[in-house]
């Protein structure tokens, strides 16, 4: 009779090759960041113009997304919330799962990120009713 063969765990990675994919991706976005806080995107001329906005006057959900990295970066909150609130709160959440695949990356545990399709209709339905509100004569205060 032959043996069971046991399970082999898997090779473990040195640490420095797992934490290439976190690193750089969190590089890449600090450049970002860098970038849009040295060039103003509140001067004319650096940026390209929203397509939806320029086409149809409609503030889609981005807009002022440049800004609110821009004063994120500056440190000024306010000026951030005021120029694309749902911006913000995608910046603290990247924070947070970036720390979440660094500790999981360090632990040498696999980094599984995926929304169940409720959550993704439910953000789906937050941006389209942000989108219509901010557009609406009463809700210009949430416009860029």
């Amino acid at each position: 009779m032959p043996a069971a063969a046991l399970p082999v765990p898997p090779r473990t990675r040195p640490l420095a090759r797992r934490l290439l994919a976190p690193v750089a991706s969190l590089a890449g976005v600090a450049a970002a960041f860098a970038y849009v806080g040295a060039v103003d995107p509140n001067e004319p001329g650096h940026y390209p113009v929203c397509p939806l906005l320029r086409f149809t006057g409609i503030y889609c959900p981005g807009c002022g997304g440049l800004r609110s990295a821009h004063a994120f970066v500056h440190g000024d909150l306010p000026a951030a919330l005021g120029a694309n609130a749902p911006a913000v709160l995608g910046y603290g959440l990247f924070a947070v799962v970036m720390v979440l695949w660094l500790i999981r990356t360090i632990r040498g545990v696999p980094m599984r990120l995926a929304i169940s399709p409720a959550w993704g209709w439910g953000i789906g339905a937050v941006l389209a009713l942000f989108t219509l509100v901010r557009n609406l004569p009463f809700g210009s205060a949430l416009a860029p």
